[in-house]
């Protein structure tokens, strides 16, 4: 366990109503007494744990007060690090709260790391590593199912799962050692192989449905990036100002209005879409709308959607059937833009693609068919809704990386069985697979993994 005492703002940096300057070690009480008075007259050590007081900030140096504040005292090891905590609750302006934070390390804590709270909740025991990834991904949700999935990793459903999978390892690993010392038949090899071969499929299995859930997951956790491509003046800025319910982008007859990639979340079906207004993709002999169209062409290649949006008043043109069979390997949708105009497309030119894709028909400058887009790109994605309370979805890379290997390994134990090999050789791909699986919950794993994970984390978390 770590004994110094670590200290940071835990509130976003800006003016606000308050802010928070959090405390975690063994001398945060101690520190935290030569600086708080409480109007009570209560010293920190006599107050009762998860409790708030009012009171005020003194620098003890000069007997100056510092400001008025609210301060919760949480002992440990009831406490998300399992150690003292102090958190002082103080006015939200910038010179206030960086005074505070200067008080605090001037009498004795040190600065925190990027994520280094939720690093000894995980060191001291409190969360297990697939926990402590899941605080992150709570933070950083942009839908509410997002953080629902994030919040039921952090309450520890999957690793629930994973020792559970472990756990069946462990125990078919031991009854064959069992088997092995202490022979009641003369088959026991056949008896051990049995065993082994029922335990791996059923462990398969169970990999096997998590990693179904990886491409939800990862669509839920990450979002998608769509780009909204076309030529000029075929309504791409109408539409996202329709999707987004805003006039964001510029609206005009004049084509090569936008002339630079404009991105945009919205929330659509609780799947987070990053969307990319593009410029029109045509030939020009203008310097900054040939730049703005690359932009456009680097976006496509980026993007895990297009939206290609056609206007349905005019035909098809050459330009946009070798562009459209240009992006046959990416998820499309062609949107008929401009459908409150008579018909004029053609669907000779369209013939051949028309089934690769899904269509859909809209007016964005009416707002018509904007719902059916919607539709469509969740069923895309996700199949439909996600039910993500009765659901375990991986949504980390490295949790999907680690299942993979997992399945490897286990996939490799049963051809190893039915190939008759001999059951101490079948026992080491099991065991790399138990390996792999702890790795996702901490197990085995390197400190410089460690220490690279949460210095994705924000300061003060």
């Amino acid at each position: 366990m770590v004994s110094d005492t670590i200290t940071a703002i835990s509130t976003p940096v800006g003016e606000g109503a308050i802010a928070i300057v959090r405390m975690s070690g063994a001398e945060a009480f101690d520190i935290a007494s030569k600086l708080f008075v409480s109007v009570s007259g209560k010293k920190i050590p006599e107050m009762k744990s998860h409790t708030i007081h009012y009171g005020h900030l003194v620098d003890p140096a000069s007997g100056n007060m510092i400001d008025e504040v609210m301060v919760t005292v949480l002992k440990g090891p009831n406490t998300f690090t399992k150690e003292d905590i102090i958190e002082i609750n103080c006015h939200g302006g910038l010179v206030t709260v960086n005074r505070v934070l200067q008080l605090v390390l001037f009498n004795g804590a040190r600065l925190a790391e990027p994520g280094e709270f939720t690093k000894r909740a995980f060191m001291n025991g409190r969360i297990d590593l697939s926990q402590a990834e899941a605080v992150i991904d709570l933070i950083r949700a942009k839908t509410d199912k997002a953080m629902a999935i994030a919040l039921g990793q952090v309450d520890g459903r999957l690793s629930q799962m994973i020792r559970s999978l472990r756990l069946k390892i462990l125990e078919v690993l031991a009854q064959v050692e069992v088997n092995i010392d202490y022979p009641e038949y003369d088959d026991v090899g056949e008896v051990s192989h049995h065993l082994l071969m029922d335990n791996a499929t059923w462990v398969q299995q169970q990999i096997g449905l998590l990693l179904e859930t990886a491409e939800q997951g990862k669509v839920l956790r990450e979002g998608i990036s769509t780009a909204i491509i076309g030529k000029p003046n075929v309504g791409k800025s109408s539409l996202l100002n329709s999707l987004i319910q805003e006039n964001k982008a510029i609206v005009t007859d004049i084509p090569g209005t936008t002339r630079d990639v404009i991105e945009e979340y919205i929330n659509i079906k609780g799947i987070p879409l990053k969307l990319i207004d593009t410029a029109g993709i045509r030939e020009t002999d203008d310097v900054v709308e040939k730049i703005g169209v690359e932009r456009s062409l680097s976006a496509i290649a980026q993007a895990d959607l297009v939206l290609f949006v056609l206007n349905s008043s005019e035909p098809v043109s050459d330009e946009e059937i070798t562009l459209l069979t240009s992006i046959h390997d990416k998820k499309v949708i062609l949107v008929f833009n401009k459908s409150d105009l008579p018909s004029m497309i053609s669907m000779g030119p369209l013939a051949d693609l028309m089934n690769q894709f899904t269509v859909i028909r809209t007016s964005a400058l009416h707002h018509d068919g904007v719902s059916e887009l919607e539709s469509a790109i969740a069923e895309l994605f996700l199949q439909g809704d996600v039910s993500s309370r009765d659901m375990t979805y991986v949504s980390n890379a490295r949790h999907v990386a680690l299942l993979h290997q997992a399945s490897v390994s286990v996939q490799a134990a049963l051809e190893a069985i039915n190939a008759g090999v001999p059951i101490d050789i079948v026992q080491i791909d099991m065991v790399n697979a138990w390996e792999s699986l702890g790795e996702i919950i901490g197990e085995n794993v390197q400190d410089g993994l460690i220490d690279q994970l949460f210095s994705q984390f924000c300061l003060g978390k």
